[in-house]
Formats: C-alpha cells, sequence, structure tokens
C-alpha cells in the first residue's frame, strides 16, 4: 500500500516504525506490552500483559470484571476468541418485571441487575495456553507493580472519571474504591489499587482459577447476593472463553474479518459492502457527497444489526444471508445521494472499552478489545479484590420476539469488536476503534480513508469523524470542515457539532504490516483522543 504521509489533519501523534510493536490508549500499558516482548514474549504475552494493565490505568473504560473479544493472526491464520460472559441461570423477563414492573423493557443501565459473568480473565487464560510464550504469572507482574506502586491519573481518563463520579457514587463499592478521597483524583495525582494487586496476585498465582471457582469468585458472589444481585459462583465456573471463526467481507482488494455475533462487528462488513457499489474514491476524502455516502451505508446497516443480531444460536437469520452481496446491493439502491433517511431493517432471508494490538517480528498479531461497556459499567466494586463490575447485561430486551429477550446463560449483544485486515489471505492490519455503537462506524470510516483515499493509519485515526446516533441525528467533530458540516445539513441530517476527546468519536488503534516483520516490521498508529502511545522497537 502507497501511503500518503504528507498528514493533512491536526495531529499530536506521528507514525511509529519498529518491529516489536504495542499500541494503546494508555502509555504504560503499551510500554508493559513492550517489557514483555523483551523478555522473551511473544505479541500474545504482550497483549495479555497489556490488557491487565488497562485494567488499572483506564478504569474509566475496563476493570477486572470486564469481557473481551480477540481476533489474532497466529504466523498461519487468523483465530478468534469470544471471552463474553452469558446471563447468571436466574435470569429470565420474568425475573427483572418481578423487581422492575411489567413495564420494563431492559434490565437496568447501572447496579447489580446489569451484570454478567465477566468474561476477560478466563480469555487471558485461554490466550496465554493456546499461544503465549512465558509463563502466565509473568505477564501479571507489570500489573501488579502498578497497582502496588500507584500511577498518576491522565488527562482524559481523569475527565471522565470526574464526570461518572456523580453518576455512579452511590452505587456499592464505587466511592470506596474510586473516589479514595470522597472525590475523583486530579489529573497528575497518584492513584493505588492496593485491592486489584491482590486480585492480580491470585488470578497470576492460580492461572485465573481464583476468580472463576476460588476466593475471587466467593467474594463476587456474596457482594452479589448482599445487594440483591443473581450472580453466583457456579455462573461464574461453569463460564469458558469460545474459539470462534471470524466473519468477513471483502472491500478494494483486501477482506475485513470480524467476530460473528453475539457481537456488532457484522455492521462494519455490511456497511462496507453497501459502500463497495459507490465508487468513494473518486470523491475528495472530506466532501459531504463522501461523508453522506458512508453515514447513509452506516444507518442501513445498523437497522439491520439491531433488528437480527443476537447470539448467534438465537438469531433467525444468518450472517450469510446478511452479507449476501444481492442483499447488499439491494440496501445500496436504497440510497440518495442527496438525501439523508431514516432507514428500517430489511430482510436478508430474502437475499465504556479499550482496545489494544500488538505484533512481533515473528509475524504474530493481535487484535484486542476490553470492555466495561458504559464507563466503570454497572458501576458496582466488589471491594476487597477491586472488581469493576460490567453492565452488559443491559444489552438483553425484555420484549417478546427479540432476538435479543433475556435468557439463563445467554449471551447479551455487544458492542466490543476487534478486527483485522488481510489480503489475498496474508495479514495486513491488526486494528480497533473504542467507543460503544462507534466502533463499526470508526472501522468504516478509517478503511476508507485508507482504502480508498491512500491516508496512512494515523492520518486516519487524526482525521475527524462523525457518528450515527438514530434516526436523522449524528454528532460531527468540531474539526470537520465547516463546509462537510453544510453539505450534510443541506442533505438533511441534523446534526450537532461536538469536542468530545474520549467517547462519541471513538479511539483507535492500528498496527499496518509494512513487509516480512523480521525485516521492514510494522507502522503503529494511536488516536490523540485518548491518553494513548505506539510503541515499539
Amino acid at each position: 500500500m502507497n501511503f500518503d504521509f504528507s498528514n493533512p489533519y491536526p495531529s499530536t501523534r506521528i507514525p511509529v516504525f519498529a518491529r516489536n510493536v504495542v499500541s494503546t490508549s494508555h502509555p504504560l500499558a503499551a510500554q508493559a506490552g513492550l517489557r514483555i516482548l523483551q523478555q522473551g514474549g511473544n505479541a500474545v504475552d504482550a497483549a495479555v500483559a497489556t490488557a491487565a494493565v488497562m485494567t488499572l490505568v483506564e478504569p474509566v473504560s475496563n476493570g477486572l470484571g470486564s469481557d473481551a473479544f480477540c481476533i489474532l493472526w497466529d504466523g498461519q491464520q487468523l483465530h478468534g476468541l469470544n471471552a463474553s460472559g452469558p446471563a447468571p441461570r436466574a435470569w429470565t423477563p420474568e425475573y427483572f418485571r418481578a423487581k422492575y414492573g411489567p413495564d420494563a423493557v431492559a434490565p437496568p443501565m447501572r447496579g447489580i441487575d446489569s451484570v454478567t459473568v465477566p468474561g476477560a480473565v478466563r480469555g487471558w487464560v485461554a490466550l496465554s495456553d493456546r499461544f503465549g510464550k512465558l509463563p502466565f504469572a509473568d505477564l501479571m507482574a507489570p500489573a501488579i507493580d502498578i497497582a502496588e506502586r500507584g500511577y498518576l491519573v491522565p488527562p482524559v481518563v481523569q475527565g471522565k472519571w470526574l464526570a461518572a463520579t456523580p453518576l455512579l457514587q452511590s452505587q456499592p463499592g464505587f466511592a470506596e474504591v474510586f473516589l479514595p478521597w470522597g472525590r475523583a483524583p486530579a489529573v497528575g495525582e497518584l492513584f493505588r489499587f492496593a485491592a486489584a494487586a491482590r486480585a492480580l496476585k491470585a488470578i497470576a498465582r492460580t492461572r485465573g482459577e481464583a476468580y472463576y471457582t476460588g476466593e475471587i469468585a466467593q467474594a463476587i458472589a456474596s457482594f452479589s447476593k448482599e445487594h440483591g444481585g443473581a450472580l453466583t459462583v457456579a455462573d461464574m465456573a461453569a463460564y469458558q472463553p469460545e474459539w470462534v471463526t471470524p466473519i468477513s467481507r471483502d472491500y478494494r482488494g483486501h477482506t475485513l474479518h470480524e467476530i460473528p455475533p453475539n457481537g456488532q462487528g457484522i455492521a462494519a462488513l455490511i456497511a462496507l459492502g453497501i459502500l463497495e457499489k459507490f465508487d468513494i474514491a473518486a470523491l475528495p476524502a472530506d466532501s459531504a457527497e463522501s461523508q453522506h455516502l458512508q453515514i447513509e451505508a452506516m444507518k442501513l446497516a445498523f437497522a439491520d444489526v439491531y433488528r437480527h443480531v443476537s447470539e448467534r444460536g438465537t438469531m433467525e437469520v444468518t450472517t450469510e444471508q446478511m452479507l449476501d452481496d444481492a442483499y447488499l446491493a439491494s440496501r445500496a439502491r436504497l440510497i440518495e445521494r442527496n438525501r439523508a433517511q431514516d432507514f428500517q431493517a430489511g430482510n436478508p432471508v430474502k437475499g465504556g472499552t479499550i482496545y489494544l494490538t500488538a505484533a512481533d517480528e515473528s509475524g504474530m498479531m493481535v487484535s484486542f478489545i476490553q470492555s466495561n461497556y458504559m464507563g466503570f459499567g454497572s458501576g458496582c466494586v466488589e471491594p476487597s479484590f477491586g472488581i469493576s463490575l460490567q453492565n452488559r447485561g443491559h444489552g438483553f430486551s425484555l420484549k417478546a420476539g427479540s432476538p435479543n429477550i433475556v435468557a439463563p446463560g445467554k449471551r447479551p449483544f455487544h458492542t466490543i469488536i476487534p478486527a483485522f485486515l488481510t489480503k489475498d489471505g496474508q495479514p495486513v492490519m491488526s486494528f480497533g476503534v473504542m467507543g460503544g455503537n462507534m466502533q463499526p462506524q470508526g472501522h468504516m470510516q478509517t478503511l476508507v480513508r485508507m482504502l480508498d483515499h491512500g491516508h496512512n493509519p494515523q492520518a486516519a485515526c487524526d482525521a475527524p469523524r462523525w457518528r450515527f446516533n438514530a434516526g436523522l441525528e449524528l454528532n460531527v467533530e468540531a474539526t470537520m470542515d465547516p463546509a462537510t458540516v453544510q453539505g450534510l445539513r443541506e442533505r438533511g441530517h441534523k446534526l450537532e457539532v461536538i469536542n468530545d476527546s474520549y467517547q462519541d468519536f471513538g479511539a483507535g488503534q492500528f498496527i499496518w504490516r509494512m513487509g516480512e516483520p523480521s525485516v521492514e516490521g510494522y507502522l503503529a498508529a494511536s488516536d490523540p483522543r485518548r491518553d494513548g502511545l505506539a510503541a515499539g522497537y
């Protein structure tokens, strides 16, 4: 790929070229991954160590109670890992209606009844067992050190911490763990996390078993029961992550790979399948016409995803039907070049997150994502081990007929999606863009910039983005060209121009393979919207 390295967008970052690289949204985590690589570990070892550190240094996005997903190239082929946890066995629609009333349409957004089984820790162990080189305990060492000694809180994380405090300070354990001075920490203030250090030591010592069958599982179950929740030790012990085959779609001579449902990665594949019917490269990259076509393709994708996607075994349609080329062509024909529309789902039967990526000179590349969902997740924190529990249960529905209706042991609809790009069956890029439903939107927008317009990955990170919300409503970044904003308004898009460096427009991390890794190496990019770092040697 012949990239243009004259970046036309304001940026605080430059591309990083190295044979061994780690890129994520906090410098200490990226450096922990490099430390593991320098100790003889591979990219999987680096990714697991980085993920463990991220639970500490970006607690506003993930924690030891997170879920996770991964796509990795082992040097020969792609593998997918679904480390999202299921509903407790006690969860049924009747369970929630009895507690929250007959008109409840979903489990609560926050609190103990939004917590499903956390999957990330067993995901780390599964990756280490199958592909790692170093002992698992070695991978926990950087995180244990940071938890015990503490770290200085950076600006973007501090801003989200402060914003979450009034929303979550009344949730069980939140103030005790995350407001040690009765308030959120200030920028540059030292935050120590002794409880998490205890948890990480137990996880390291038992290869994660303390978390799912031992002392941590007991603590989580007791905490849940004390506060009226349903999560039990039996729920924890029964959980296992699942190795999956990624789903894919070709675009401009490359192939994008995503984790199959219960995640929303298929939305990026649908949108690109629709967008492929248009000559995007012929349009200026930042023009209103180009952005309009991308927005409409994304809206069509979400209309189908929100109607049809759930845990794969409960879907009424198949992913193959949703990605059928004739069906996507019929959806593309619905787009009008000069008018925004509020699309409904079609019938294909007829036709709060962190992301990291690591790569090593042997050719192994890892795309990994981990999340508590909405910021600090449920807001509930088991205090003796510092387990900040996700709120993925809110992704379920209580509506009869919904593919996402809650059921015992069922996994909810998930927003977090790692991505991987290949060409002719060979690895090209491991990447991801964090931020709720912004993730497939970010995948599409950055890939269009790279594959249609030749922008290098750092420029694709830096470029202004839009975010589709619902109906005709969009958010656009304040850095977007006013002429583009006006052109979108003239097409009927209802726009709000905002300046949010954290959630609204996502944050990407990219590693592009430049050639033979042991010779040429990689290009790494890190999004300036976070506190992150791409680092290598």
